[in-house]
């Protein structure tokens, strides 16, 4: 049975497990803030996010089509300013699937159903060595271009660890979706894993390029 939740549409993708910082201006998200704060229990302020498939996330004319797979999220840090703005702090509990969006309030509020992970589903040793593998040469590979994407160490627990690795890859939204929807944590793994791989790949050709092959590449040299 589907539920309501406020609802942020953006043009990101959220993960579970992950926090994020959000930056909220527009006058109904400032009033689902609002009503977020007036909840008692902070354990109850959340509200869901889905990506922007085609539109913007501001504006009359914003949001104007949605992926259905996004992410139940708890608020969890709130600074507001004297414009009335907000710099709000939230973390993803949860997948939820979007049944549809009434946007006749003060806010947006989505009619969602959950989208929970397979309970208890194993991953292979050697799907966890490669993914923790590829992502430590990633990082390698990056210290003379960018700072290190991740800091700390990586989670233990394999279903939070492809959550981490999904929300860190520096990937387009269609690719990050297509990380959130996968169905569990090996295929997810398994995914990022090659992608990251062929992130590294484009990192090893595009400085032995000349300028006039970088630009007939189908990879950002930025």
């Amino acid at each position: 049975m589907s539920t309501t939740l406020p609802m942020f549409p953006l043009n990101a993708v959220l993960f579970p497990g992950v926090s994020v910082p959000l930056t909220v201006f527009e006058d109904r998200y400032r009033a689902m803030v609002h009503h977020l704060l007036r909840v008692d229990d902070p354990a109850e302020r959340v509200f869901g996010s889905v990506g922007i498939r085609e539109g913007y996330e501001v504006g009359d004319h914003g949001a104007q089509s949605l992926f259905r797979v996004g992410c139940k999220v708890q608020l969890t840090e709130v600074e507001s300013h004297a414009d009335g703005t907000f710099d709000i702090v939230a973390v993803g509990l949860e997948r939820i699937e979007l049944e549809r969006l009434d946007t006749t309030g003060t806010f947006p509020v989505g009619h969602v159903l959950p989208r929970p992970e397979p309970e208890y589903l194993p991953v292979a040793e050697e799907i966890l060595e490669r993914a923790r593998a590829t992502f430590t040469a990633y990082r390698a590979a990056l210290t003379d271009i960018r700072s290190d994407p991740y800091t700390g160490s990586l989670p233990k627990d394999p279903t939070y660890l492809s959550w981490t690795l999904a929300a860190v890859a520096p990937l387009p939204m269609s690719e990050r979706q297509a990380l959130l929807e996968a169905e569990d944590a090996s295929l997810r793994l398994v995914m990022v894993t090659d992608l990251l791989r062929s992130e590294l790949r484009a990192m090893n050709v595009i400085p032995s390029l000349p300028a006039t092959e970088v630009a007939r590449t189908r990879w950002s040299p930025n």
